[in-house]
């Protein structure tokens, strides 16, 4: 009976640290956390969402990203490159 707990209860030990590891991994993904920026930014574009609603969630995936990065040894602090920007100009005459 001793043996039978004590398989039983590494193997549960076993399956739920696999999850823990799935979990972080997907907690740590930078292309997750982008798709969830996009997606947001799109939420706002038609309507769903208001700027207002979408400025806290932006700082912190932004924030998540940020520490990523520095966890990675990738970008100093406040060293992040901005891409994906859309500029239009007008001409007055």
């Amino acid at each position: 009976m001793i043996i039978l707990d004590t398989l039983f209860i590494g193997g549960l030990k076993f399956v739920l640290s696999k999850i823990a590891q799935a979990v972080d991994a997907e907690l740590d993904d930078e292309n997750r956390l982008r798709e969830e920026l996009l997606a947001a930014q799109m939420q706002v574009e038609l309507g769903e969402l208001s700027p207002e609603e979408f400025a806290p969630l932006e700082r912190a995936i932004l924030a998540r990203l940020r520490e990523l990065r520095q966890a990675a040894g990738e970008a100093a602090p406040g060293a992040m490159k901005v891409t994906g920007v859309e500029a239009r100009a007008w001409d007055d005459e």
